[in-house]
């Protein structure tokens, strides 16, 4: 069954709706990544992190999501120059969507941004599919999640090529289509402000 889900600032201000969505649309993720560690730390949301640091992930067309209103409340954020573009609410630093950009259709929204219980965000987007990256994770690595998935990674390269191939790469809620450009302001982190976030996250994989 499909569902409209809402994505909502934590303060409100900021509304949107991602349309049409089920467990078969979409895939969810826990990634412990140390750039989607860094980002919520940089935020100051690490609310939204596990104890193990992961960050649970819901991944999207670009065209299933919609901001409705408060879309000037829309600021982009790069932890490096050629990093992921990374877009939250500049009023209460609530995520929104991690894309790479308009070459690959693909959005990745934090779970708990999605208004509802848990409940309701499993029946909307399934459970859970995999954790990645744990060698970034704080402590112990979640079981499952150091390996390469490859029903995971199967999944999402099928995900993104149907999207691309139905047209659901366009309209994009973060990207302008004429110019290929971001609507919204972008700020890219210094290379000392990104070092200094790495305190704050799991070890690099050299640190084992």
């Amino acid at each position: 069954m499909k569902h409209d889900a809402t994505l909502r600032c934590r303060c409100g201000e900021l509304e949107g709706t991602a349309k049409d969505v089920s467990p078969a649309s979409v895939n969810r993720v826990i990634c412990y990544c140390d750039d989607c560690q860094a980002y919520l730390h940089h935020l100051g949301r690490s609310d939204l992190l596990d104890a193990h640091g992961g960050t649970d992930i819901v991944q999207v067309a670009p065209a299933a999501l919609s901001i409705h209103r408060g879309a000037e409340r829309i600021a982009g954020l790069r932890l490096t120059p050629k990093g992921v573009y990374r877009f939250h609410s500049s009023c209460c630093n609530t995520p929104l969507g991690n894309t790479v950009g308009t070459a690959i259709p693909f959005l990745g929204i934090a779970a708990q941004g999605f208004a509802g219980s848990s409940a309701t965000l499993d029946e909307c987007f399934g459970e859970p599919m995999g954790k990645i990256h744990g060698k970034y994770a704080v402590g112990n690595p979640p079981e499952g999640s150091t390996k390469p998935n490859l029903r995971l990674l199967f999944r999402a390269f099928s995900l993104v090529l149907r999207w691309r191939l139905s047209g659901k790469a366009w309209p994009h809620p973060f990207f302008d289509r004429s110019t290929g450009a971001p609507r919204y302001p972008v700020t890219t982190l210094s290379p000392l402000e990104r070092e200094a976030l790495r305190a704050k996250c799991g070890p690099r994989p050299s640190a084992r």
